[in-house]
Protein backbone atom coordinates (compact mmCIF):
# COMPACT_ATOMS: atom_id res chain seq x y z
CA UNK A 1 0.00 0.00 0.00
CA UNK A 2 3.18 2.35 0.79
CA UNK A 3 4.35 1.43 -2.59
CA UNK A 4 1.18 2.19 -3.77
CA UNK A 5 0.71 5.65 -2.24
CA UNK A 6 4.11 6.68 -3.63
CA UNK A 7 3.62 5.90 -6.91
CA UNK A 8 0.31 7.90 -6.76
CA UNK A 9 2.44 11.00 -5.65
CA UNK A 10 4.47 10.58 -8.45
CA UNK A 11 2.11 10.48 -10.98
CA UNK A 12 1.19 14.38 -9.80
CA UNK A 13 4.56 15.18 -8.81
CA UNK A 14 6.78 14.18 -11.23
CA UNK A 15 6.61 15.99 -14.81
CA UNK A 16 5.81 14.35 -17.54
CA UNK A 17 4.57 10.93 -15.85
CA UNK A 18 1.08 12.27 -16.01
CA UNK A 19 0.46 12.48 -19.73
CA UNK A 20 2.61 9.38 -20.54
CA UNK A 21 -0.05 7.29 -18.54
CA UNK A 22 -3.16 9.01 -20.17
CA UNK A 23 -1.31 8.65 -23.45
CA UNK A 24 -0.79 4.65 -22.58
CA UNK A 25 -4.39 4.71 -21.36
CA UNK A 26 -5.62 5.77 -24.96
CA UNK A 27 -3.51 3.65 -26.91
CA UNK A 28 -4.53 0.63 -24.93
CA UNK A 29 -8.04 1.57 -25.91
CA UNK A 30 -7.00 1.78 -29.56
CA UNK A 31 -4.94 -1.32 -29.85
CA UNK A 32 -8.35 -3.27 -27.50
CA UNK A 33 -10.66 -1.67 -30.08
CA UNK A 34 -8.73 -3.47 -33.01
CA UNK A 35 -6.72 -6.56 -32.11
CA UNK A 36 -8.95 -8.69 -30.82
CA UNK A 37 -11.33 -8.90 -33.70
CA UNK A 38 -8.80 -8.81 -36.42
CA UNK A 39 -9.52 -12.13 -37.32
CA UNK A 40 -13.24 -11.60 -37.54
CA UNK A 41 -12.76 -8.77 -39.36
CA UNK A 42 -10.69 -10.22 -42.31
CA UNK A 43 -12.13 -13.45 -42.19
CA UNK A 44 -16.01 -12.63 -41.98
CA UNK A 45 -16.29 -9.06 -42.70
CA UNK A 46 -13.88 -8.87 -45.59
CA UNK A 47 -13.89 -12.43 -46.79
CA UNK A 48 -10.77 -13.44 -46.66
CA UNK A 49 -9.33 -17.41 -45.86
CA UNK A 50 -7.39 -17.78 -43.11
CA UNK A 51 -4.34 -18.29 -45.26
CA UNK A 52 -5.09 -15.18 -47.04
CA UNK A 53 -5.50 -13.42 -43.87
CA UNK A 54 -2.01 -14.84 -42.28
CA UNK A 55 -0.82 -13.18 -45.44
CA UNK A 56 -2.86 -10.33 -44.81
CA UNK A 57 -1.32 -9.68 -41.38
CA UNK A 58 2.12 -11.14 -42.04
CA UNK A 59 2.87 -8.31 -44.70
CA UNK A 60 2.13 -5.80 -42.66
CA UNK A 61 3.88 -6.90 -39.79
CA UNK A 62 6.98 -7.04 -41.76
CA UNK A 63 6.54 -3.59 -43.30
CA UNK A 64 5.94 -2.74 -39.04
CA UNK A 65 9.15 -3.93 -38.76
CA UNK A 66 11.08 -2.45 -41.68
CA UNK A 67 10.10 0.90 -40.72
CA UNK A 68 9.38 0.86 -37.11
CA UNK A 69 13.30 -0.22 -36.50
CA UNK A 70 14.25 2.78 -38.60
CA UNK A 71 12.25 5.47 -37.22
CA UNK A 72 13.27 4.02 -33.62
CA UNK A 73 17.03 4.62 -34.95
CA UNK A 74 16.44 7.72 -35.57
CA UNK A 75 14.46 9.12 -32.58
CA UNK A 76 17.72 7.74 -30.64
CA UNK A 77 20.07 9.99 -32.85
CA UNK A 78 17.86 12.70 -34.65
CA UNK A 79 14.10 13.13 -34.14
CA UNK A 80 12.25 14.23 -30.72
CA UNK A 81 10.98 11.50 -29.11
CA UNK A 82 7.52 13.95 -30.07
CA UNK A 83 7.74 13.88 -33.78
CA UNK A 84 7.86 10.41 -33.71
CA UNK A 85 4.80 9.98 -31.67
CA UNK A 86 3.04 13.11 -33.76
CA UNK A 87 3.89 10.40 -36.74
CA UNK A 88 2.89 7.10 -35.78
CA UNK A 89 -1.01 8.62 -33.88
CA UNK A 90 -1.44 10.49 -37.13
CA UNK A 91 -0.96 7.29 -39.51
CA UNK A 92 -2.77 4.99 -37.13
CA UNK A 93 -5.93 7.64 -37.12
CA UNK A 94 -5.61 7.70 -41.28
CA UNK A 95 -4.52 3.80 -40.87
CA UNK A 96 -7.66 2.99 -39.12
CA UNK A 97 -10.12 5.52 -41.17
CA UNK A 98 -8.99 3.44 -44.35
CA UNK A 99 -10.07 -0.04 -42.15
CA UNK A 100 -13.29 1.69 -41.74
CA UNK A 101 -14.21 1.87 -45.27
CA UNK A 102 -12.39 -0.23 -47.76
CA UNK A 103 -12.97 -3.91 -48.68
CA UNK A 104 -10.35 -4.55 -51.27
CA UNK A 105 -8.05 -6.94 -49.69
CA UNK A 106 -5.14 -5.13 -51.82
CA UNK A 107 -6.42 -1.91 -50.64
CA UNK A 108 -6.17 -3.44 -46.85
CA UNK A 109 -2.88 -4.69 -47.30
CA UNK A 110 -1.46 -1.03 -48.70
CA UNK A 111 -3.42 0.73 -46.08
CA UNK A 112 -1.88 -1.75 -43.07
CA UNK A 113 1.48 -2.11 -44.43
CA UNK A 114 2.01 1.80 -45.03
CA UNK A 115 -0.03 3.91 -42.84
CA UNK A 116 -0.35 1.10 -39.87
CA UNK A 117 3.18 0.29 -40.48
CA UNK A 118 4.44 4.02 -39.54
CA UNK A 119 1.48 3.73 -36.50
CA UNK A 120 3.46 0.87 -34.84
CA UNK A 121 6.15 3.24 -33.73
CA UNK A 122 4.00 4.82 -30.94
CA UNK A 123 3.85 1.59 -28.55
CA UNK A 124 7.50 1.76 -28.21
CA UNK A 125 8.14 5.33 -28.50
CA UNK A 126 5.97 6.01 -25.63
CA UNK A 127 8.02 3.56 -23.18
CA UNK A 128 11.36 4.92 -24.78
CA UNK A 129 9.79 8.31 -23.72
CA UNK A 130 8.69 6.78 -20.14
CA UNK A 131 12.64 5.66 -19.75
CA UNK A 132 13.60 9.51 -20.82
CA UNK A 133 11.17 11.13 -18.00
CA UNK A 134 11.91 8.38 -15.27
CA UNK A 135 15.51 9.00 -15.56
CA UNK A 136 15.12 12.84 -15.77
CA UNK A 137 13.11 12.68 -12.60
CA UNK A 138 14.28 12.40 -8.88
CA UNK A 139 13.09 9.17 -8.40
CA UNK A 140 15.31 6.49 -7.37
CA UNK A 141 17.05 4.55 -10.34
CA UNK A 142 16.43 1.09 -8.27
CA UNK A 143 12.90 2.14 -8.70
CA UNK A 144 12.01 2.28 -12.54
CA UNK A 145 11.35 -0.90 -13.31
CA UNK A 146 8.40 -0.78 -10.69
CA UNK A 147 7.51 2.58 -12.27
CA UNK A 148 7.93 1.40 -15.66
CA UNK A 149 5.37 -1.56 -14.65
CA UNK A 150 3.38 1.37 -13.38
CA UNK A 151 3.20 2.83 -16.71
CA UNK A 152 2.13 0.03 -18.75
CA UNK A 153 -0.92 -1.04 -16.14
CA UNK A 154 -2.60 2.09 -17.83
CA UNK A 155 -2.40 0.09 -21.19
CA UNK A 156 -3.80 -2.72 -19.16
CA UNK A 157 -6.18 -0.59 -17.55
CA UNK A 158 -7.91 0.47 -21.49
CA UNK A 159 -8.08 -3.28 -21.86
CA UNK A 160 -10.76 -3.91 -19.25
CA UNK A 161 -13.02 -2.15 -21.27
CA UNK A 162 -12.22 -1.81 -24.57
CA UNK A 163 -13.01 -5.07 -26.13
CA UNK A 164 -16.32 -5.23 -24.27
CA UNK A 165 -17.10 -1.50 -25.89
CA UNK A 166 -15.96 -2.91 -29.34
CA UNK A 167 -17.89 -5.88 -29.34
CA UNK A 168 -21.02 -3.61 -28.42
CA UNK A 169 -20.20 -1.39 -31.08
CA UNK A 170 -19.38 -3.99 -33.29
CA UNK A 171 -22.45 -5.70 -32.85
CA UNK A 172 -25.19 -2.67 -32.19
CA UNK A 173 -23.81 -1.04 -35.49
CA UNK A 174 -20.66 -2.50 -37.58
CA UNK A 175 -17.09 -2.78 -37.95
CA UNK A 176 -17.46 0.59 -39.48
CA UNK A 177 -18.38 2.38 -36.29
CA UNK A 178 -15.72 0.23 -34.39
CA UNK A 179 -12.63 1.40 -36.69
CA UNK A 180 -13.50 5.02 -36.93
CA UNK A 181 -13.27 4.88 -32.91
CA UNK A 182 -9.99 3.63 -33.17
CA UNK A 183 -9.14 6.34 -35.40
CA UNK A 184 -10.57 8.96 -32.78
CA UNK A 185 -8.64 7.57 -30.36
CA UNK A 186 -5.38 7.72 -32.43
CA UNK A 187 -6.40 11.52 -32.71
CA UNK A 188 -6.93 12.67 -29.17
CA UNK A 189 -3.71 10.56 -29.03
CA UNK A 190 -2.27 13.01 -31.27
CA UNK A 191 -3.74 16.07 -29.72
CA UNK A 192 -1.98 15.09 -26.25
CA UNK A 193 1.24 14.56 -27.48
CA UNK A 194 0.94 17.97 -29.59
CA UNK A 195 -0.09 20.09 -26.18
CA UNK A 196 1.78 18.28 -23.34
CA UNK A 197 4.96 16.40 -25.10
CA UNK A 198 8.21 18.29 -24.87
CA UNK A 199 9.62 18.33 -28.19
CA UNK A 200 13.46 17.47 -26.80
CA UNK A 201 16.41 16.32 -29.47
CA UNK A 202 18.28 13.45 -28.84
CA UNK A 203 20.98 13.65 -26.16
CA UNK A 204 24.27 13.24 -27.30
CA UNK A 205 24.50 10.58 -24.84
CA UNK A 206 22.39 8.49 -27.11
CA UNK A 207 23.92 9.60 -30.38
CA UNK A 208 26.74 8.36 -28.96
CA UNK A 209 25.83 5.14 -28.06
CA UNK A 210 23.64 4.69 -30.94
CA UNK A 211 26.65 4.77 -33.19
CA UNK A 212 28.74 2.37 -30.77
CA UNK A 213 26.54 -0.33 -30.58
CA UNK A 214 24.08 -0.53 -32.81
CA UNK A 215 21.72 -3.75 -33.41
CA UNK A 216 24.02 -5.36 -35.98
CA UNK A 217 26.50 -5.25 -32.90
CA UNK A 218 24.19 -5.98 -30.30
CA UNK A 219 22.94 -9.13 -31.32
CA UNK A 220 26.72 -10.73 -31.31
CA UNK A 221 25.57 -10.76 -27.81
CA UNK A 222 24.42 -14.69 -27.75
CA UNK A 223 22.08 -13.94 -24.63
CA UNK A 224 20.44 -11.06 -26.25
CA UNK A 225 19.99 -13.11 -29.09
CA UNK A 226 18.56 -16.05 -26.98
CA UNK A 227 15.99 -13.96 -24.81
CA UNK A 228 14.82 -12.35 -28.63
CA UNK A 229 14.22 -15.83 -30.11
CA UNK A 230 12.53 -16.68 -26.77
CA UNK A 231 10.43 -13.44 -27.01
CA UNK A 232 9.51 -14.23 -30.58
CA UNK A 233 8.36 -17.54 -30.23
CA UNK A 234 6.43 -16.54 -27.26
CA UNK A 235 4.66 -13.69 -29.16
CA UNK A 236 4.04 -16.23 -31.96
CA UNK A 237 2.15 -17.87 -29.72
CA UNK A 238 0.38 -15.02 -28.37
CA UNK A 239 -0.59 -14.11 -31.67
CA UNK A 240 -1.81 -17.30 -32.83
CA UNK A 241 -3.97 -17.57 -29.48
CA UNK A 242 -5.58 -14.34 -30.21
CA UNK A 243 -6.55 -14.70 -33.60
CA UNK A 244 -7.74 -18.13 -32.40
CA UNK A 245 -9.13 -17.62 -29.82
CA UNK A 246 -12.74 -15.52 -31.05
CA UNK A 247 -13.28 -18.17 -33.52
CA UNK A 248 -13.40 -21.05 -31.24
CA UNK A 249 -15.87 -19.29 -28.55
CA UNK A 250 -18.09 -18.95 -31.76
CA UNK A 251 -17.56 -21.98 -33.40
CA UNK A 252 -16.27 -25.20 -31.34
CA UNK A 253 -17.43 -23.61 -27.92
CA UNK A 254 -20.80 -22.38 -29.54
CA UNK A 255 -20.36 -18.77 -27.85
CA UNK A 256 -21.45 -15.31 -28.95
CA UNK A 257 -19.51 -12.27 -29.86
CA UNK A 258 -20.19 -10.87 -26.59
CA UNK A 259 -18.09 -13.97 -25.18
CA UNK A 260 -15.30 -12.83 -26.88
CA UNK A 261 -15.78 -9.50 -25.20
CA UNK A 262 -15.86 -10.77 -21.83
CA UNK A 263 -12.66 -13.06 -22.79
CA UNK A 264 -10.33 -10.14 -23.57
CA UNK A 265 -11.52 -8.16 -20.57
CA UNK A 266 -11.66 -10.50 -17.56
CA UNK A 267 -7.65 -10.21 -18.28
CA UNK A 268 -6.91 -7.03 -17.99
CA UNK A 269 -8.85 -6.43 -14.72
CA UNK A 270 -6.47 -9.15 -13.18
CA UNK A 271 -3.73 -7.59 -15.03
CA UNK A 272 -3.47 -4.50 -13.20
CA UNK A 273 -3.00 -6.00 -9.31
CA UNK A 274 -0.63 -8.13 -11.05
CA UNK A 275 1.43 -5.31 -12.72
CA UNK A 276 1.69 -3.85 -9.77
CA UNK A 277 2.58 -6.85 -7.91
CA UNK A 278 5.36 -7.40 -10.89
CA UNK A 279 7.03 -4.10 -10.45
CA UNK A 280 7.60 -4.80 -7.11
CA UNK A 281 9.38 -8.25 -7.40
CA UNK A 282 10.96 -6.70 -10.50
CA UNK A 283 12.98 -4.21 -8.19
CA UNK A 284 14.19 -7.49 -5.32
CA UNK A 285 13.97 -10.42 -8.06
CA UNK A 286 16.47 -10.93 -10.99
CA UNK A 287 14.07 -10.10 -14.22
CA UNK A 288 15.54 -13.18 -16.16
CA UNK A 289 13.41 -15.46 -13.14
CA UNK A 290 10.45 -13.31 -13.87
CA UNK A 291 10.27 -14.30 -17.56
CA UNK A 292 10.74 -17.98 -16.88
CA UNK A 293 8.27 -18.26 -14.42
CA UNK A 294 6.04 -16.24 -16.61
CA UNK A 295 6.51 -18.77 -19.63
CA UNK A 296 5.92 -21.98 -17.77
CA UNK A 297 2.89 -20.25 -16.61
CA UNK A 298 2.19 -20.02 -20.39
CA UNK A 299 2.61 -23.42 -21.37
CA UNK A 300 0.03 -24.42 -18.62
CA UNK A 301 -2.61 -21.39 -20.14
CA UNK A 302 -2.48 -22.84 -23.47
CA UNK A 303 -2.65 -26.09 -22.41
CA UNK A 304 -5.67 -25.51 -20.76
CA UNK A 305 -7.47 -23.88 -23.77
CA UNK A 306 -7.32 -26.95 -25.30
CA UNK A 307 -9.28 -28.49 -23.20
CA UNK A 308 -11.89 -26.42 -22.70
CA UNK A 309 -15.56 -27.15 -23.63
CA UNK A 310 -17.39 -23.96 -22.69
CA UNK A 311 -16.68 -20.21 -22.40
CA UNK A 312 -16.50 -19.95 -18.30
CA UNK A 313 -13.59 -21.92 -18.81
CA UNK A 314 -11.83 -19.84 -21.10
CA UNK A 315 -13.03 -16.95 -18.87
CA UNK A 316 -11.73 -18.70 -15.96
CA UNK A 317 -7.71 -19.37 -17.61
CA UNK A 318 -7.54 -15.59 -18.58
CA UNK A 319 -6.25 -15.60 -15.21
CA UNK A 320 -3.59 -17.49 -15.92
CA UNK A 321 -2.96 -15.04 -19.50
CA UNK A 322 -2.87 -12.00 -17.01
CA UNK A 323 -0.24 -13.24 -15.19
CA UNK A 324 2.20 -14.09 -18.10
CA UNK A 325 1.49 -10.76 -19.56
CA UNK A 326 1.91 -8.98 -16.43
CA UNK A 327 5.40 -9.97 -16.84
CA UNK A 328 5.97 -10.28 -20.51
CA UNK A 329 4.45 -6.68 -21.35
CA UNK A 330 5.72 -4.67 -18.41
CA UNK A 331 9.42 -6.08 -16.61
CA UNK A 332 10.22 -7.26 -20.70
CA UNK A 333 10.51 -3.58 -21.59
CA UNK A 334 13.00 -2.76 -18.95
CA UNK A 335 14.78 -6.22 -19.51
CA UNK A 336 15.42 -5.05 -22.86
CA UNK A 337 16.52 -1.68 -22.62
CA UNK A 338 19.12 -2.87 -19.96
CA UNK A 339 20.75 -4.14 -23.37
CA UNK A 340 21.08 -0.85 -25.23
CA UNK A 341 21.75 1.75 -22.61
CA UNK A 342 21.46 5.17 -23.40
CA UNK A 343 19.21 3.66 -26.25
CA UNK A 344 15.58 3.28 -25.03
CA UNK A 345 14.11 4.31 -28.48
CA UNK A 346 15.80 1.64 -29.93
CA UNK A 347 15.66 -0.79 -26.91
CA UNK A 348 11.78 -0.50 -26.58
CA UNK A 349 11.34 -1.36 -30.45
CA UNK A 350 13.75 -4.34 -30.20
CA UNK A 351 11.06 -5.32 -27.79
CA UNK A 352 8.34 -4.56 -30.23
CA UNK A 353 10.34 -6.40 -33.01
CA UNK A 354 9.95 -9.93 -31.20
CA UNK A 355 6.55 -9.25 -30.43
CA UNK A 356 6.41 -8.44 -34.53
CA UNK A 357 8.79 -11.25 -35.83
CA UNK A 358 6.64 -13.52 -33.68
CA UNK A 359 3.14 -12.36 -35.19
CA UNK A 360 4.74 -12.86 -38.54
CA UNK A 361 5.22 -16.33 -38.21
CA UNK A 362 1.84 -16.57 -35.70
CA UNK A 363 0.03 -15.26 -38.53
CA UNK A 364 0.51 -17.72 -41.00
CA UNK A 365 0.56 -20.83 -38.44
CA UNK A 366 -2.18 -19.59 -37.44
CA UNK A 367 -3.73 -19.42 -41.08
CA UNK A 368 -2.02 -23.07 -42.02
CA UNK A 369 -3.14 -25.26 -38.77
CA UNK A 370 -6.57 -23.26 -38.16
CA UNK A 371 -7.37 -24.00 -41.87
CA UNK A 372 -6.21 -27.67 -42.12
CA UNK A 373 -6.66 -29.25 -38.16
CA UNK A 374 -9.33 -27.40 -36.99
CA UNK A 375 -9.06 -24.38 -33.82
CA UNK A 376 -7.93 -27.07 -31.02
CA UNK A 377 -4.65 -27.78 -33.06
CA UNK A 378 -3.72 -23.83 -32.67
CA UNK A 379 -3.40 -24.57 -29.14
CA UNK A 380 -1.35 -27.79 -29.30
CA UNK A 381 1.15 -26.14 -31.11
CA UNK A 382 1.67 -22.99 -29.14
CA UNK A 383 1.93 -25.28 -25.95
CA UNK A 384 5.03 -26.78 -28.06
CA UNK A 385 6.28 -23.21 -28.89
CA UNK A 386 6.23 -22.03 -25.24
CA UNK A 387 7.49 -25.14 -24.04
CA UNK A 388 10.80 -24.14 -26.89
CA UNK A 389 10.83 -20.73 -25.09
CA UNK A 390 11.68 -21.77 -22.04
CA UNK A 391 14.06 -23.85 -23.03
CA UNK A 392 15.92 -21.29 -24.82
CA UNK A 393 15.24 -18.78 -21.66
CA UNK A 394 16.64 -21.49 -19.40
CA UNK A 395 19.84 -22.39 -21.39
CA UNK A 396 20.82 -18.59 -22.15
CA UNK A 397 21.16 -18.44 -18.30
CA UNK A 398 24.39 -20.54 -18.59
CA UNK A 399 27.29 -18.59 -19.72
CA UNK A 400 27.30 -15.06 -19.71
CA UNK A 401 25.98 -12.53 -17.11
CA UNK A 402 23.38 -10.21 -17.72
CA UNK A 403 24.59 -6.60 -18.69
CA UNK A 404 24.62 -4.16 -16.48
Amino acid sequence: MARLIRALRALVSTPGLFVLVLLCLLLGMVYSFVVPFMSMFGTREVGMSPFGFGVFMTITSVSGIVISTFLARYSDIRWSRKSVLLLGGACGALGYLGYAFVRDPLLLTAIGALLLGIASISFGQIFAYARDTLEASSLPPDELPFYMNFIRSFFALAWTVGPAIAAHLMTRYSFRVTFCSAALGYLLFCVLVALFVPARAPSEASRNAARELPLSVAFKNRQLLAHFTAFALYFCCSTMGMMNLPLLILGELHGAERDVGVAYSVAPVLELPLMFYVGVLATRVEHAKLIIGALALAIVYYAGLLLTHAPLQVFVLQGLSAAVVAVMSGVAITFFQRYLPNQAGSATNLYSTSSRAGSIVGYLGFGAIAGELGHRAVFSVTVALCAAALTISLLSRRGLPLPT
